[in-house]
């Protein structure tokens, strides 16, 4: 349950952020955005009732930027994305999770959905678990008490119950040949590079042209009866070595179509998609495993949609104001002392 509704936070988070991001004094859709100076003291931004203070946008910051750190090390701030620093990334998701939060606990007001005591409980538990890992500096930077983290986990295990409650009820039968997951392999000749920056730059007309014929040269060597077509794969693909299993919906549109219309050992003609020219060869046209694994794919997405499509209802009725100066000000911790990174996994410790 925590796995799926964590997943549901990946792909949504980024609507409330862009949200938040928009202004004041503009409207988008019924969106209400208001001219508004009255923040308190620390607070960052404001849902309707909800607010957000900084120790707890310094708290989620915090334990994202030093499980960064414990795997990647200090290096990986220098990451460039697209003109943006990775820093700059990090910021922005922790902002658009909260905002997420907050208002999925107001979706949850609004169906009566509560925790019970129990649940309460484990939120107890689990801050005074998380604050007593703590030392004096890190809890003196953050800013923060047992009051606030324990609000932060009631929050989170309150918009999980929203979503599950939403979602209760979603069940769609899912059929083998939906769900289907066939297995290949496949040589690439690309019809592309990259620069020093990671940029794509397509070939030239002539470029293009002498991929293309080295493609139907690599076809006419897959086709002989003697070929290894692993063994091509190995010595000239340009993508993914080995076996690629993979279901509807998955591929470049060209590419799947041609594979799913091969028989388990066939070989397709040259399929041109975004990535260039590619060879494919069928190795089993339906694994069951991936098969059933898919299905429960299948069934989760649907139930994301299904809250996706209420969740972006309710969101474009909500008025919602950003201090922008606070937010501006908001950095990483820079203190040797301050290696907190448990936060999420002491609140799975105990609602999982």
């Amino acid at each position: 349950m925590m796995r799926n509704f964590k997943r549901f936070l990946v792909l949504f988070f980024g609507t409330l952020f862009l949200l938040l991001e928009g202004g004041c004094g503009k409207t988008e859709g019924d969106t209400k955005l208001v001219l508004y100076t009255g923040f308190k003291k620390d607070e960052v931004f404001r849902i309707e009732t909800m607010s957000c203070m900084l120790p707890e946008i310094m708290v989620y910051l915090t334990n994202t930027q030093d499980q960064y750190e414990s795997v990647f090390g200090k290096e990986i701030w220098k990451t460039d994305m697209d003109g943006m620093t990775l820093e700059e990334n990090i910021k922005e998701t922790v902002l658009a999770q909260l905002a997420q939060i907050k208002t999925m606990n107001l979706l949850a007001k609004k169906h009566g959905v509560e925790l019970d005591d129990n649940e309460q409980r484990m939120a107890q538990e689990a801050a005074k678990a998380y604050y007593e890992s703590l030392n004096q500096t890190e809890r003196e930077v953050l800013q923060v008490d047992d009051e606030i983290i324990t609000g932060l986990y009631a929050e989170f295990a309150l918009a999980n119950k929203v979503y599950e409650y939403i979602i209760k009820d979603i069940n769609p039968e899912i059929s083998d040949d939906e769900a289907r997951t066939i297995t290949v392999q496949y040589i690439l000749i690309k019809t592309f590079a990259r620069d020093g920056t990671g940029k794509r730059i397509e070939y030239s007309d002539n470029a293009r042209e002498d991929a293309r014929r080295r493609a139907e040269e690599l076809l006419e060597l897959a086709k002989q009866e003697d070929s290894d077509f692993e063994k091509l794969v190995l010595q000239y693909s340009e993508g993914d070595l080995g076996n690629v299993s993979f279901g509807k919906g998955e591929q470049d549109p060209a590419f799947e179509e041609a594979a799913f219309n091969l028989e388990t050992g066939e070989i397709s003609g040259i399929v041109t998609t975004q990535s260039g020219f590619n060879i494919i060869k069928c190795i089993n046209t339906f694994n069951r495993e991936e098969t059933d694994s898919n299905k429960i794919k299948i069934v989760e997405e649907r139930k994301e949609e299904v809250f996706g499509q209420e969740y972006d209802a309710f969101i474009t009725s909500l008025t919602r104001t950003l201090n922008e100066d606070l937010w501006k000000q908001v950095k990483f911790i820079e203190n040797e002392e301050v290696t907190t990174k448990d936060f999420f996994d002491i609140y799975n410790e105990y609602f999982s």
